[in-house]
């Protein structure tokens, strides 16, 4: 029987041109859609398939190692978001 098991993850949803795109740091992984509601499912669907391929290859524990995740009790959690923000920066540029 399959298992399963609920985190939240940090997820950032932006426009690119006419698509939408979710993003999340926490996996490295992002997905896009038409509309905000189909990039969130869209993601959801890359969630599965990326664990699905983490358990195939029985790298599950090394990857999200990898990825900041922590193990307590025989659960990983996803890092901790501490604060999204828009930094300002100066980029340079080509004459």
């Amino acid at each position: 029987m399959d298992q399963s098991i609920s985190c939240g993850l940090p997820v950032t949803i932006f426009r690119e041109g006419v698509a939408f795109v979710a993003y999340s740091p926490a996996l490295d992984l992002s997905s896009c859609g038409s509309s905000e509601q189909d990039a969130k499912r869209m993601f959801g669907e890359a969630v599965q398939i990326f664990f699905e391929e983490l358990m195939e290859t029985n790298s599950i524990d090394a990857v999200l190692k990898d990825l900041g995740w922590t193990k307590a009790k025989g659960q990983f959690s996803p890092p901790e978001v501490v604060e999204q923000a828009v930094v300002n920066v100066m980029v340079p540029c080509t004459a």
